[in-house]
């Protein structure tokens, strides 16, 4: 054979076998299903196929996948549509489980226990679906620190029996600019039915209380929902939060500096009359209507600490056992029982530092001496109404003393 006839040969049979090729690489069968249109069909029915053998549960985990100002409330919650959900687990980024109640129908589950703030949790979740086909769902996300969120610190204590005087008083670990959205989130009900207002003392306190002492016998109910409130540029509440507590006997007493004598009332009836010494000309007693705030059976007094101090700046005094004594303003002032006095100053002589002393023992074992029955017939919101000392009125922030404030001047105070 020729070269020229070779080479013909060789042209002929690669023109076949490319012809092959392109038959192998683009036809699915005969003529008539040959084509670009025949590969997308082909991969649609494909995917069809897939989708069916897919599970239709949906799970949804709040909040979303990487969110790193999580609540401390409303977060972890896991859902499921179109399915139950056969395990859920949350756990700290450094492995640490977090409890967790699955519904009874299956449907949803949620934290058992408060999460923390700063903390970067992990929930994994499955559910599967009416033909027993399995879903999952994944996420991560950090709460809210605590630079970024504020906490409402509050009086009386959840369950508390307290004194018809004690108002419900909230102190934010952050100041307040929002105070109006603050308070909106923050309500305070009596079964008695009085209406009860809040005065602000600035940007971290509010106290709430109704016109007059709380009716005895009632229950007053605080709820807090502050989670997700801005209480100022960046940072939000995160407490959702009921508080009851209940007003027991109405326990009025009337402390007259003048006569050097006080009269403890309950229900509007005088039970018992105490002899008591009051401040001296040179440190009078605030007057006014205070709460009792604190009870101590024996605590130190130490002058230094209230501005009365010597030449040497040590205190003009320094008691370390002062017994049965109830705080009535945050700045110092008492009444107390006093051990180190004459008895016969009682009644007749004013000689404290500004406190309201009453007669008593040292070690504050003695039952029968008027400061322990003082000491003993009363509990924290009862009122001490203090007249004729010749001082100031006891400002209305300095302790739980907002009634020294007309209705007027309180409800002036509110945000709202």
């Amino acid at each position: 054979m020729t070269d020229s006839k070779r080479r013909k040969g060789l042209m002929a049979a690669s023109a076949l076998l490319g012809g092959v090729l392109v038959l192998s690489a683009c036809s699915g069968g005969d003529d008539k299903s040959s084509g670009s249109g025949g590969g997308d069909s082909s991969q649609a029915q494909a995917d069809e196929a897939a989708a069916k053998k897919s599970s239709e549960a949906r799970i949804t985990i709040t909040p979303k996948d990487g969110s790193d100002n999580a609540s401390i409330n409303k977060s972890a919650a896991v859902q499921v549509a179109k399915g139950t959900l056969t395990e859920v687990t949350m756990t700290t980024a450094d492995g640490k489980a977090v409890a967790g109640r699955l519904a009874a129908d299956k449907k949803s589950w949620k934290p058992s226990v408060q999460l923390e703030r700063s903390t970067t949790y992990k929930v994994a979740a499955a559910a599967k679906d009416s033909e027993g086909r399995v879903a999952h769902e994944n996420a991560s996300f950090t709460t809210v620190s605590p630079a970024n969120s504020f906490i409402a610190n509050f009086t009386p204590e959840d369950g508390s029996t307290v004194g018809v005087g004690m108002p419900v008083s909230i102190n934010f670990d952050k100041a307040i600019t929002n105070k109006a959205a603050v308070q909106k989130g923050i309500t305070v009900s009596s079964s008695s039915g009085q209406e009860v207002a809040c005065h602000w003392f600035g940007a971290n306190r509010m106290d709430c209380r109704p016109q007059d002492y709380w009716k005895e016998n009632s229950t007053v109910t605080l709820k807090l929902a502050l989670d997700g409130v801005e209480g100022a540029s960046g940072v939000t509440g995160v407490q959702q939060k009921t508080v009851t507590f209940h007003i027991g006997r109405n326990q009025v007493s009337y402390v007259d500096a003048k006569t050097k004598q006080m009269k403890v009332t309950q229900d509007g009836k005088t039970v018992k009359t105490i002899p008591i010494s009051a401040g001296s000309p040179e440190n009078k007693t605030y007057q006014g209507v205070m709460v009792m705030q604190e009870k101590f059976k024996q605590t130190r007094m130490n002058g230094a600490t209230v501005g009365f101090t010597d030449d040497d700046g040590k205190g003009e005094y320094d008691i370390k056992d002062v017994p049965h004594a109830i705080r009535l303003t945050s700045s110092g002032t008492f009444l107390h029982g006093n051990y180190w006095g004459a008895k016969s100053i009682f009644g007749s002589v004013n000689t404290s530092h500004g406190c309201v002393g009453l007669s008593d023992t040292k070690g504050a074992n003695d039952p029968n001496t008027p400061a322990a029955w003082m000491y003993n017939h009363s509990i924290l919101g009862d009122v001490v109404v203090v007249k004729n000392t010749g001082d100031k009125t006891v400002a209305p922030d300095n302790g739980l003393n907002g009634w020294n404030m007309d209705w007027a001047q309180w409800k002036a105070g509110s945000a709202v």
